[in-house]
Formats: structure tokens, sequence, C-alpha cells
């Protein structure tokens, strides 16, 4: 069927041990053996800390597993598209599907290429392909079996009159919305509704989605599918939390409560990095007799690969012994993994693994390849698979210019940004823009990004604060406070919509020139304004900052901040709160208590922290003095 086993001695160098399966079945002992670091990280030895047992109709693994990828398994209303959580260290911001060749994906992008600049433009969505936790909306990981151009081709927009109506009128209402729509004698079905719920969704507009869901599911006359339940589900949980969202699947009709509404509610625990829930329901979904999907499984790999990289090792073995076949999405899981570790012939077996199977590595793959050969000063081979990307003629496939412009950026390559963006300056799409103005930040040359915006600003009279942000984070980088407030204060008297993203952007200016407090004081300001959640970025900038101070009460602080805004504790959190009482010499009574019942295992740098704020902890000088 599908086979990773190469040389059996790998294994043994790599110090991993997996089953073998039946004959036929892909065998994934290499690739665990490949992944393995220097920190022995994908050894699965048993863990004292984890007291439920994952997998136990299947295989007998040594942990628990923990949280995976984020989204919705299924469409869950009426989108398809992808567009941007967890920690910065991520690079999947589209949906895994089916590999398909660059020949097709590009047929189909010719279909749409002319009408780029009409996609969506999202208010606080990102381009980023490392994004914060709750930057993805669910919804936006959908329906694994689409092609990923036709996913681009449904990011078009959607006109929805019902949406317009709500956002001119934002104080009201839905009932009162509803009823003025109504009055002028417009039709008010299914189909309109769904599609005002799209639009609040794109623009993360979740509470005025959620009271639309709601409306709907009222109506006798409406049919609720379980699509319908799943994105209702996942909206409750953005809004409410958690515990509201397990509480409505309870009243999910019995028919409708299928794979689809709990894996979306997988995904939701997996935003809110809550371990413990996200264990009970793939328990949950086991003992419903769901079939264990490659979805599933490369979610768990996702969130290993932030969390818990030696777990990674108990889900490849799963994988072998349901025989789940890996998916391109799986590959760049485990290829991005080795990069992280710089294990870059390490990387490269698991490429030539990939390929063996018939998978040929596609731009996403490639770009994560580039950066790894970027952070470990391989620019020859990042180079050179650039101009593989590229292909013969740039002018023949334009969209790939918004891809290379950062890339060749981070190579220093100035000459290359500058011969792209020429290709693109006479009419410059509105992603080309974006792309450039990255670029030419990385490459420190300020004039050119602000030339680029300017330029895009002309072009397009109306622009978002997606379209703001990358040259606010340009300034925030090179410590240019006073252009970065001008540029928030051109965003607000533009009537620009000022989300999350933007508030990183604002955190990381301040920090970056010094001023924490501000930051400090800006974010929660904007909290209590908007009653919308910080990036998980957001508050780990300013917690650190205290941290390396030695400011214990503040640092504190934002730890219950954190905790208040729904993300779950984490293990950098932890370094970060000790490193605190670190820097102030002082003892952190209980803390290896908090830890337990968060379910944190210290690493060897973290442990080595614990040491040194240790109350009761026995020294030479302690053993004379008593």
């Amino acid at each position: 069927m599908w086979a990773l086993r190469r040389a059996s001695n790998s294994l043994k160098l790599q110090g991993v041990r997996l089953a073998t399966g039946r004959a036929g079945c892909v065998k994934l002992e290499t690739i665990c053996g490949q992944l393995e670091v220097n920190t022995n990280i994908y050894k699965t030895t048993p863990s004292a800390a984890y007291s439920t047992s994952l997998f136990p109709r299947t295989v007998t693994v040594s942990s628990k597993l923990c949280t995976g990828m984020h989204g919705l398994s299924s469409q869950a209303g009426t989108d398809t598209s992808s567009s941007s959580e967890d920690d910065s260290d991520d690079a999947f911001s589209e949906l895994e599907g089916p590999v398909v060749s660059s020949d097709a994906v590009q047929g189909k992008r010719n279909a749409f290429e002319g009408n780029e600049d009409e996609l969506v433009s999202d208010p606080d969505l990102s381009d980023d392909d490392f994004m914060e936790e709750d930057s993805r909306d669910a919804l936006e990981m959908l329906d694994t079996e689409a092609d990923p151009a036709d996913k681009l081709l449904t990011r078009k927009k959607v006109p929805s009159e019902l949406f317009n109506a709500i956002v001119k009128d934002p104080n009201s209402s839905i009932e009162s919305v509803f009823s003025k729509w109504v009055e002028e004698g417009k039709e008010l079905g299914k189909q309109e509704v769904t599609a005002a719920i799209l639009s609040c969704r794109r623009r993360r507009m979740f509470g005025r989605a959620l009271q639309l869901s709601e409306w709907l599911e009222k109506k006798d006359e409406f049919d609720f599918v379980e699509r319908d339940y799943a994105s209702r589900v996942d909206l409750i949980a953005k809004v409410r939390g958690l515990q509201s969202a397990e509480n409505y699947i309870d009243k999910i009709p019995k028919s409708f409560r299928g794979e689809v509404i709990y894996r979306t509610f997988l995904a939701n625990c997996v935003i809110a990095s809550n371990i413990k829930k996200a264990e009970e329901v793939f328990n949950k979904m086991r003992d419903l007799d769901f079939e264990v999907t490659a979805f599933a499984c490369n979610q768990l790999l996702l969130l290993y690969k932030r969390l818990d990289k030696k777990k990674i090792a108990d889900v490849l073995l799963l994988m072998e012994k349901q025989n789940v076949k890996p998916t391109l999405f799986t590959y760049m899981l485990l290829i991005d993994t080795k990069g992280l570790s710089n294990d870059m012939t390490g990387m490269e077996e698991i490429v030539e693994t990939m390929k063996a199977e018939g998978l040929v590595p596609d731009l996403t793959t490639q770009a994560i390849m580039v950066r790894h050969y970027v952070s470990g000063g391989l620019h020859e081979k990042a180079e050179s698979i650039l101009k593989e990307m590229e292909g013969g003629n740039l002018k023949e496939h334009r969209w790939l210019c918004r891809v290379l412009l950062p890339l060749y950026a981070s190579l220093g390559k100035a000459d290359e940004v500058a011969r792209i963006w020429e290709i693109c300056k006479s009419s410059p799409r509105l992603y080309e823009c974006v792309s450039a103005i990255e670029a030419y930040g990385k490459l420190k040359q300020i004039e050119q990004a602000e030339a680029v915006f300017n330029k895009m600003q002309q072009k397009y009279k109306k622009l978002s604060s997606r379209q703001y942000s990358p040259l606010l984070r340009v300034y925030a980088n090179h410590k240019m406070l006073s252009k970065g407030k001008d540029l928030v204060r051109k965003m607000g008297e533009n009537g620009c919509r000022v989300g999350p993203h933007i508030w990183d952007a604002m955190v990381k200016l301040y920090v970056e020139a010094g001023e924490v407090e501000k930051a400090d004081s800006m974010l929660q300001k904007a909290v209590l304004q908007n009653k919308m959640k910080p990036l998980f970025n957001s508050y780990m900038m300013i917690m650190e900052h205290y941290s390396k101070r030695g400011d214990v009460h503040n640092t504190e602080k934002m730890f219950v901040r954190m905790r208040q805004s729904g993300y779950m504790a984490r293990t950098r959190q932890f370094q970060a709160l000790v490193q605190a009482y670190v820097a102030a010499k002082a003892p952190a009574y209980g803390i290896r208590e908090r830890m337990k019942a968060d379910n944190i295992i210290p690493n060897k740098a973290l442990a080595a922290q614990l040491a040194r704020v240790d109350a009761f902890r026995r020294t030479a000088v302690s053993d004379l003095l008593d």
C-alpha cells in the first residue's frame, strides 16, 4: 500500500523501536527514527504524568495523546476557505488535502488570477504561515478532500446583503435587523442567513455569527443538518467556551451527533490548548467507533510538534496499526519538525521517503524547507529550491511572486526581490504588495516598504487592517515607534477594524521600544473595549519582558490574564514565570504543584530553573547553618 521503511539500521541508530505491521502495510519505524533529535524526545518511554491511556483497543502506548490541529473536520457551513492558530512555529496555514499536480493547480489559478484583487481581504487575518492560537477560524480547516486550488477559488467574495445590513447597524439586535429586512420586502431564507454567517466568520465576528446560527436553528421551517450543528458547536466554543459547547453537543439529536461534531469540538479543544478535554474527546470518538483518520492523526501530530515532540512516535505507531496512510500534510509536519531541530539530513531523508511514496513536495513544503535551510546557514540549497519553485517564466506564473518575495528576502537577496517586484510593480495585486512590504522589511529597506504601501494605497482606496499590518510589523521590528503610532492613527481615521493581529503588532511596537507597561495597558484596554481574545504571542511578549526584569508581580499577572482569556498553561509560560523568580532571586513556593495541576512536565531547562527557585532545596551551606 504505502511504505516508509528504509534501512533496518535506521531504527538502531535513532533508538526508536516500533512494532511492525502486516505485510504490504506502511512501516512508520523509519520516520520515528528519523525524527529523533539530540534530546531523544521521540523515544516512546512511559510518562508518569499521564494516567489515561489512549488507543486501548489497538495498541498500548506509553502515554496519553494530547491535542492536535485545530479545525472543523468537514465543512460546517458554506465555507471551504483557508486563512490562518498556535505558536508561531507552525508553518501550515492551509488545509491538508490530496496532492494535485502543479499544472492542475496552475490551470485553476489562471481561471481567477485576473480577479485576485477581489479575493476576500479579511480584517485581522494574516497571511503569515506561523500564526497564534486563536487566529484561525476552525471553519477554515474544513473538508480534507478538497482540492487546494478549489479552496483558493472559494475564497472569492460571496456578497451578502444581509451581512452588509448587519454591519451598517452594529448596535441593533439581529431580530431588529431581520424585522427591517422583511419590512423592505426582502426574502429571509436559509441561504441568505448562511451567507451572512460565512461573511461574519471571515471577518471574525463570531458573536454575530452565533446569533445568526441560533436564529436559524429556532426556525422550524429550516432543516438543520450535521454540518450546521458542527458550525454551531464551533461558534459556541469560540464565543462562550468549551463547556458551553460540550453542553450543546448533548442537546444535538443523536441522528446528527456524528463524527463531524466531535472532530469540530476536538479542534476547539486544541485552540484552547485544553489537553485534558482533548484527550477525553478523542477517547470518546474511539468509544463511538469512529474511524481513525489521517485528519485526526495530523491534528495530534501538529500539537505534539508544538507541545510534546516525544509523543510523535506514538501517533505514527497508531497510524501504522490502523493502516492510516500519511498525507502530504503529515509529511509537511514531520519535515518541519526535523527542520526545527536543525537536522537537515533527517529533513532531507523524510523528503526522499515522501517522494518514494509518490508524493511530490508542494509549494508549502518547499517554502518550509527554504526557511530551515536559511536558518541552518545552507543558503545554496535554499536558493536552489527557490529556483525550482520559480520555474522558467515567472511572468507566466505570476501567482508565485507573493510566495517568492519574502523567501528571497530571508536569504538577503535584495536584487532578486527587486527583480520579482518589478514584474508586479506596474499593476500590483493586494497580496503581492503585502509580500513586498514584508520582504523589504526583512531587508531593512524601510523606504522601499513604505513606497510599496503608498502604491497599494493609491490603487486600492479602502484598505483593511490586513493590508496595514505588514508595514506596522516592519515599524515594530525596527523600533520605529513614532511611525507605528502614526500608521495606527491612520487606520482609525480610515475606519479600519483593529483586532488581535493589529494589537499583536502594537504590543511588539511598544515592547521593542522598551515601553512594556504601555504595551500591557494598551492590550488590557483593547480587551475590555472589544471583548476579543488577544493572540497568545501578545501576552507572551509582555510576560517574557517582565520576566527578564525579575518583575514577579506583573509576570504572575500576565499568567493569570492568559488563563482568564482561555489559554491553558504551557511549558513556555512556566519557563517565563520561573525565570522571573530566578531574576528576582526569590523562592517560588508551590510552583511544582502548580505545574503538576496543569499536567506540565518540566524539560531539562525548566528543571534547572526550578532547582534554583526551590525554597526547600538543600545545599552544603544550608546544612552547615542548620
